[in-house]
């Protein structure tokens, strides 16, 4: 399928159930795919016809600056929402990655896929 991807964004979030998690946001990694919402934009070249990650990832700061999630599943839910209905991507795929949580593991997180009905 033809998309729009963003690799290794990192951006701070509020995010985590524990109380050390409260103090002060972590910062995650996303990787992002969404589909095109017209795929008119290959004849036309404009970026009117397509999703500006510039945008995208202005739009995922302010979100993340706002909100506060327990869990990083409601985190990628929520960014997937986003993407769905403010870019009306037809679908997304989302992991999110919580960056040294436990000593043991490099990386923790979530991927989902989502779609408009």
């Amino acid at each position: 399928m033809d998309c729009i991807f963003l690799r290794e964004l990192r951006l701070d979030a509020w995010i985590g159930l524990h109380r050390y998690e409260k103090v002060a946001p972590q910062t995650i990694e996303l990787d992002l795919e969404l589909g095109f919402p017209d795929p008119g934009v290959f004849k036309t070249g404009k970026v009117a016809d397509t999703i500006d990650y510039g945008v995208v990832t202005q739009r995922l700061k302010e979100l993340l600056a706002a909100e506060k999630f327990g869990l990083v599943e409601s985190l990628a839910e929520r960014i997937a929402q986003v993407l769905l209905d403010e870019f009306k991507a037809p679908w997304v795929k989302i992991t999110a990655t919580k960056l040294g949580v436990l000593k043991e593991v490099k990386r923790v997180g979530v991927r989902i896929e989502r779609s408009r009905a």
